[in-house]
């Protein structure tokens, strides 16, 4: 994994996984990011970064292939549409909500903590 070492103000302890830089990010877009067994979308909403799964918890969308509304994204499969920020549910045939990470922007790139198991 291409990790970088947390803040100093962050716990020593925990690492960061480097996923783009962000001027690859396109604004008001997305991209998907693949990082050893994590498979992302990493979104620019008026430069503020937010990164989900990018598996729709549906079926075999790729939400960085989808539509982005303001901060909802619509699975580009069976147009169930997601919070970006939060994950929520906005509309089916989607149920479950979507994984998000907490982003952190290290010198220029988009940065993730280590992710555990989903829960």
């Amino acid at each position: 994994m291409d990790v970088a070492p947390r803040n100093a103000d962050m716990n020593d302890a925990a690492t960061l996984v480097r996923l783009c830089s962000t001027d690859e990010v396109p604004e008001g877009g997305a991209v998907k990011v693949e990082r050893d067994n994590l498979v992302v979308a990493v979104f620019n909403l008026g430069g503020r970064f937010f990164v989900t799964d990018d598996a729709c918890t549906h079926g075999p969308g790729s939400l960085s292939e989808g539509d982005v509304d303001g901060e909802i994204v619509e699975c580009n499969f069976h147009q169930g549409a997601f919070h970006i920020p939060s994950g929520r549910v906005e509309a089916p045939p989607c149920m479950v909500p979507l994984r998000t990470y907490a982003v952190h922007i290290v010198d220029g790139k988009v940065c993730i903590e280590a992710p555990g198991p989903a829960s």
